[in-house]
């Protein structure tokens, strides 16, 4: 097992370069492949999750192993079931772990040819691709949005196109927009003509050449690295964001506000737009906020208002029990190693009121989750430092993470055992 001993800088200031969006370049290349193109985005991510789906678009394994991508599988499930052939779709044990009887279940309504190889509702799953009429067709709002953003994405070469009505709550719905903004650039007709319902027509794609913004999820790891460094003049200055971004993450700038850092957006020598990151006093007794619309945020700003003594209040959590691990879970067992006892309430609610424990000394496990280790490592700046197992995780979304750390002034220290 690898683990990492992090040591905080004294000073931060420091310039970025982040990965490409992963949420943009897996819908583009779903939906480019969908139109029959070729060509790759430029800008595109060279984390594990799109390097996966790259690898099974460009090929067609028989067998499609997409290892811990939850959003390749998901992209994947919909994509084969109208591409003619025979696959198996299959990932790691958590992977098999994680539900997809939703997403099955509609794809079956509308005439998909798909098998379960194990348990009921979970992979592995074994497709056999023909062309569906599509129609109208209703799923609850409140799945992930990944299974919503799935049918979306196959509904133009569907014969009768897609009329999908989303009954109940809906969560993250900025993904579902970055959806249907990404398939109306390669020529969808796709638009919200409801406030519950989407409509998709019969119009084929047109595979187009396209640009990937960088990530704002990856962009909040800075946000708490400002957040918790006592450096008054820290800078960070992150290229390849860009203001009135589709990403539903960039919500994290605005939360970061809160919390005393300042962004301001420019321009960067080479005519990027940009944007420079700064402290500000801020003095915040308690925050509530409703993560509904950006859970992946949720990890970053639950160990950023914990180690900075911010007593919180977060909703809209429940899609955190089904990721790559029960985060709500996780982060209450990491942060008690850190001294701080946190809560949860039901499956939609995690809390903090100030309550504290005897710190256990020990390292942060990181459960095959690429959040875990990429919210925890910021900590060492009010900390000192921080000890991590098995760092690798980072390479699922965000693969120069530790490098990028040392650039800006982290010392990091490994030891195996």
């Amino acid at each position: 097992m690898t683990q990492y001993t992090i040591h905080a800088p004294e000073k931060l200031d420091a310039t970025i370069q982040l990965p490409a969006s992963k949420s943009i370049c897996n819908r583009m290349l779903i939906v480019q492949a969908l139109a029959g193109g070729t060509e790759l985005p430029t800008n595109l991510s060279d984390c594990d999750d799109t390097s996966v789906l790259v690898k099974a678009l460009q090929n067609r394994p028989e067998v499609m192993d997409v290892g811990a991508a939850g959003t390749a599988f998901r992209f994947l499930t919909a994509f084969l079931s109208v591409t003619r052939g025979t696959h198996t779709l299959t990932g790691t044990k958590r992977m098999l772990q994680r539900p997809i009887g939703v997403l099955v279940d509609a794809l079956r309504r509308m005439g998909a040819d798909i098998t379960y190889l194990g348990q009921t509702g979970f992979p592995p799953l074994r497709i056999t691709g023909q062309p569906l009429v599509g129609g109208a067709i209703e799923m609850a709002g409140n799945v992930s949005s990944q299974y919503i953003s799935a049918l979306l994405m196959i509904g133009p070469v569907l014969q009768k196109g897609l009329c999908l009505k989303l009954t109940g709550e809906i969560v993250s719905r900025p993904y579902i927009d970055l959806t249907i903004w990404c398939m109306n650039r390669f020529g969808a007709q796709v638009e919200w003509t409801d406030i519950d319902t989407i409509t998709v027509h019969p119009k084929p794609y047109t595979p187009v050449a396209a640009m990937v913004e960088n990530d704002w999820s990856a962009a909040s790891y800075w946000y708490e690295m400002l957040a918790l460094s006592a450096d008054k003049e820290g800078k960070v200055v992150l290229p390849g964001l860009n203001d009135g971004s589709r990403q539903g993450d960039s919500i994290g700038r605005y939360i970061g506000s809160l919390l005393g850092v300042k962004t301001v957006f420019g321009t960067s020598a080479d005519g990027r737009t940009q944007v420079t990151l700064t402290k500000y006093a801020c003095s915040l007794p308690q925050l509530e906020y409703d993560f509904v619309n950006a859970p992946d945020l949720a990890q970053t700003f639950v160990v950023t208002c914990a180690v900075k003594g911010i007593p919180f209040r977060f909703e809209g959590l429940a899609s955190l029990r089904i990721k790559e691990t029960d985060r709500i879970e996780a982060l209450k067992r990491e942060l008690y190693k850190l001294g701080y006892v946190l809560h949860d309430r039901g499956d939609n609610e995690l809390y903090w009121d100030g309550e504290r424990c005897e710190p256990t000394g020990e390292a942060i496990d990181t459960y095959e989750d690429h959040r875990m280790a990429m919210a925890f490592a910021p900590a060492a700046l009010c900390l000192g430092n921080i000890r991590i197992n098995h760092p690798e995780v980072v390479s699922k979304s965000y693969p120069h993470y530790w490098d990028d750390l040392r650039s800006a002034g982290f010392r990091i220290t490994e030891t195996n055992e």
